[in-house]
Parts: C-alpha cells; sequence; structure tokens
C-alpha cells in the first residue's frame, strides 16, 4: 500500500513557505500571531529533567558499576563503543534529511545532529516506541524553517519506518531462536504483543491524520492554542512522503543500521570485557530485550531491558555474570553517557524555538 509509484520527488511550493492551500495559510498566520503550541514545551523540557533525575537517583549503583567496567575494560574497544553510538545519532538524522530532501526542503546534516541526539535521549527518558520526542522535533526542525505541516510528516516517515525495521528484525530473531529451538511460548506471545504494536501504532497515527480535520475535539481542548495548531498541522500532513518507494526504503534501511550499530555495541562491550560472544547473539538479544522495553514502558527501561538482556543471553548459552556487565556497559554507552549532551541539547532547542516564531 506504501509503495506505489509516485514522483521522485514532492515539491511544496515555496511561496509562501509550507503553504499548499488556503487552510495552511490560515494556519501559518494562526501560528505566527504567538508562540502557539510552544507555550507547552518548557512543560516537555520539565518533564525530561524529571524522569532524567529519577533514573540518576534509582541507577546510582548502576552508574557507579558502569564507571567500574569502564575502567577494567580494553579502551580500544570502548573507543569502538563510542564510534558505534555517535554512528546512531548520524543515521537518525539521516532519516530526517532524506525526507526533507525527498519533500524539496532540504536541510544540512549538520543542522539536524544535534537535534537526534536531543531527540534519542528523549525516547530513552520516556520510552514510547519514539514518539517521546515528537514535540522537541517540531521545534527543532520549526526553528529551522520547516513547515509546520511537514515536520509533523517528516514524524510520521520516522515513526512508520521505525516500527517496519523493528518488526522485520524481531521476526528474524524468532526465526533464529526457532532454528535453534530456543522459542518459547513467552518469547512467541512477547513478540505477538510488540507486532500488535507496530501495526496499530503507525496506522492510528495515520488514520488520525487522514482524518483529524474531521474529529470533534473535547470543548476542553479546542481552548488550547496549541491542540488547534497541531491538528491543523496533522490534517495537512504531506502523507504522500509514505507512498514514496525510494523514501520508505531508505528510511527503513536508516533504522535497521541504528537497530544494527545498538547490537554492535553489546557485541563490542563483551569484546572490551574480554569475553567475546558471536553477533548474532548480541543481535538477538539486544532486539529481544528492546521488544521486552517497548511491550512494558517504564520510564528508562528501569530492569526491563536489563532482565530481558540478561534472560536472552544466558538461553543462547552466555554466562549470567558477564551478561550482566556487558549489559550495563551497553545501557552506560546508549543513555548515561549522552545524558548531559541530551540534556543540553534538548535546552537548547526547546528554548531557542520558544524565542521564535512557530512558523518560520
Amino acid at each position: 500500500m506504501l509503495m506505489c509509484r509516485v514522483p521522485a520527488r514532492l515539491r511544496i511550493p515555496e511561496t509562501p513557505v509550507g503553504v499548499r492551500d488556503a487552510s495552511s495559510v490560515r494556519l501559518m498566520n494562526d501560528a505566527s500571531r504567538g508562540q502557539g503550541y510552544r507555550g507547552a514545551l518548557p512543560w516537555a523540557f520539565g518533564f525530561l529533567i524529571l524522569c532524567a533525575l529519577i533514573a540518576f537517583v534509582l541507577h546510582v549503583g548502576t552508574i557507579a558499576r558502569f564507571v567500574d567496567l569502564a575502567r577494567q575494560a580494553r579502551p580500544e574497544w570502548l573507543a569502538a563503543a563510542f564510534c558505534a553510538q555517535a554512528a546512531t545519532y548520524m543515521s537518525c538524522a539521516l532519516v530526517w534529511r532524506q525526507v526533507l530532501r525527498h519533500a524539496a526542503h532540504p536541510r544540512p546534516l549538520r543542522m539536524l545532529l544535534p537535534l537526534a541526539v536531543a531527540k534519542l535521549f528523549a525516547d530513552q527518558a520516556v520510552p514510547s516506541g519514539g514518539a517521546s520526542g515528537t514535540v522537541l522535533v517540531v521545534a527543532g526542525l520549526q526553528r529551522q524553517g520547516v513547515p509546520l505541516s511537514l515536520a509533523m510528516g517528516t514524524l510520521l516517515v520516522g515513526l512508520v519506518s521505525f516500527y517496519a525495521a523493528y518488526l522485520a528484525v524481531a521476526l528474524v530473531s524468532v526465526g533464529i531462536l526457532w532454528g535453534l529451538h530456543k522459542l518459547d511460548v513467552a518469547i512467541l506471545a512477547l513478540v505477538t504483543a510488540f507486532a500488535a504494536i507496530a501495526v496499530i501504532f503507525p496506522g492510528a497515527a495515520i488514520w488520525l491524520t487522514r482524518r483529524i480535520d474531521r474529529i470533534t475535539l473535547p470543548r476542553w481542548a479546542t481552548r488550547l492554542r496549541w491542540v488547534r495548531i497541531l491538528q491543523k498541522a496533522l490534517a495537512e500532513a504531506p502523507l504522500d512522503l509514505l507512498r514514496n518507494p525510494l523514501l520508505m526504503a531508505e528510511a527503513v534501511a536508516l533504522q535497521l543500521s541504528i537497530i544494527l550499530l545498538d547490537a554492535a555495541t553489546l557485541w563490542i562491550a563483551f569484546r572490551a570485557l574480554g569475553e567475546p560472544v558471536t553477533l548474532w547473539r548480541a543481535l538477538v538479544s539486544f532486539v529481544m530485550a528492546s521488544v521486552a522495553a517497548d511491550v512494558a514502558p517504564v520510564p528508562l527501561g528501569l530492569g526491563t531491558f536489563e532482565s530481558a538482556s540478561v534472560a536472552m543471553l544466558d538461553l543462547l548459552g552466555v554466562g549470567i555474570e558477564i551478561a550482566l556487565a556487558a549489559t550495563l556497559l551497553l545501557r552506560g554507552f546508549t543513555f548515561w553517557l549522552p545524558m548531559l549532551p541530551g540534556l543540553w541539547l534538548a535546552r537548547r532547542e526547546i528554548g531557542s524555538g520558544s524565542k521564535t516564531d512557530i512558523a518560520s
């Protein structure tokens, strides 16, 4: 359905920027008269700080353990893990760059990369299948002059490609476990629940985008200006982007690269600790741990990711002690090291965005 033929590049008229019809004109004029939904951005940033504080308090022991493991680990492998994680941010930014290129609103990668760091931090602080950083990304793209409707379309492409990539690797992991006679009812139920989420969540977002302008909101919601602005923006999000086969193939491939790089970081963590494991064991364990964290969305995946990762590694023949150590080292690279720059960049995106018009 999403792969039917469309023009190679989808062009949105440049004058005025992002305005395709009279409704878009009203949207941009309404947004430019004030901060609009940006009034909610300080609250969003405050929520991120709260989540980060809770994580810090609850994981003081984990942070100390990560520091000890890092001291004992081989430095060349730690450098490799750092490079792998840096590449995940690059891939995330490339997803948006490709969408904006196909929509004839290109932005340089150097402007999107800080936003990618901030978003990946936000998604980990409030895990919700990649949707937690939505407000932050919209604000950042708007600050860079991207029309609000196109920013929404960019996020839709990211959401659909995220779930498509994760569902693909989850099914591959199930196939590997089945071939090894390691597939049990609990794992199958977990992947089935995730598959339902991977279909329902993007499907609901697309359905909402098609019908948002016909939905009657509660009276209290219509009094909120940012709700009205986002409703109009969703109604005008360019769904043709989702029907561009080349764009979707590029986006899914980049999302897959993020998953593979994260799994490679786990593999590198074992190498750094002097206990190498095969790459496929690291991949299956990471994917299943991520699926478990997504199905049971506890803030920061507290305990959920770690428990699932160690359980899967143990199932695949890796000792529990080294499995836990490598998982903690992975978590240090994927969350704790980007904590401060992620917070700072999120604050910069929200702070800068609140000082500019919503429609540049």
